[in-house]
């Protein structure tokens, strides 16, 4: 890491690293130029609005409100309740997750493979009863489109809202077909293919919804128990209201949390965060860090 005079980048630059740090763990740079730098064919091309999305600061905000909603189905919390949760290791998930989606949208084809090979084993093993005495899997197809539908969701609604450099709408098209692929990869088959097949597979959903008490305990960790020390809760509560602003009203009525703040000033908070983030980690320049890695080439998707 460069060390820097001015105070000002001595501080972004601290910002940065501690923020890369908890994202991608204590091997953070090795990982990182491992997936970027590591010549072979790619899923997709480069500045693709996969990867435009999956690079921005905005992805923050995206991945907490994923989280939230993805919570609202009673199976896919299960699952999660009964076999990991996320108090006992919050980092280490988000670390996994942040590891999953940085290979397979940025990595080789064949570390990409790998990655959906291994996440395709660990699903296998996840598999149970909720409290209502309904079976669930991880590897469910069912399952996999509704995790899958609210993260593409939550990663687009963040991007285009907070992000740097938001999509037009043949673009946005193209970033759900192009997600679409590691979706079916995992094991999904009916996927949505563009904005208004993912809009109305969130719609087809809702039936199936509820906050269960594991979803409300979730919610509560994430929103009000954050594992971070009292300085960084301020900032993370901007976070936080930008990613609860964003959910769709009958979402954050069913898990209760629109609280005046974040109806009113959430936006605002938002945004004012992912700034924050984007100044810390340089995500300016990252945005643009692939296609100068050398490796573009892309396999038949």
């Amino acid at each position: 890491m460069t060390t820097a005079t001015n105070p000002v980048e001595r501080l972004r630059l601290r910002l940065g690293e501690m923020l890369f740090a908890k994202v991608a763990g204590r091997d953070a740079h090795a990982v990182r130029d491992r997936i970027h730098l590591t010549p072979g064919p790619r899923w997709f091309p480069p500045d693709s609005p996969v990867g435009r999305v999956h690079a921005d600061a905005s992805m923050f905000v995206g991945g907490l409100r994923a989280l939230l909603l993805q919570s609202l189905h009673p199976l896919a919390m299960a699952g999660v309740a009964g076999h990991s949760g996320y108090r006992g290791d919050p980092w280490g998930r988000l670390e996994r997750t942040a590891t999953f989606i940085a290979t397979t949208t940025f990595g080789t084809a064949d570390d990409a493979q790998a990655m959906i090979d291994r996440v395709r084993s660990v699903h296998e093993r996840v598999r149970g009863k909720a409290p209502d005495g309904r079976p669930y899997r991880a590897g469910d197809p069912h399952l996999l489109t509704w995790v899958h539908a609210a993260e593409a969701d939550s990663f687009l609604t963040a991007h285009q809202r907070f992000g740097e450099r938001p999509l037009t709408a043949a673009e946005a098209d193209e970033y759900v077909a192009q997600a679409a692929r590691v979706a079916r990869a995992l094991g999904a088959v009916v996927v949505p293919e563009s904005v208004a097949e993912l809009r109305a597979t969130i719609e087809a959903y809702r039936p199936e919804l509820e906050a269960s008490e594991a979803a409300l305990d979730t919610v509560g960790f994430l929103l009000r128990e954050p594992p971070l020390p009292l300085a960084a809760r301020p900032p993370y509560a901007l976070l936080a209201a930008g990613a609860v602003s964003t959910l769709p009203t009958w979402a954050r009525d069913e898990l209760h949390v629109d609280t005046w703040f974040r109806r009113t000033l959430g936006v605002p908070a938002g945004a004012l965060a992912t700034r924050a983030v984007r100044w810390g980690m340089g995500t300016s320049e990252r945005t643009r860090a692939y296609p100068r890695a050398g490796v573009p080439e892309t396999t038949p998707g």
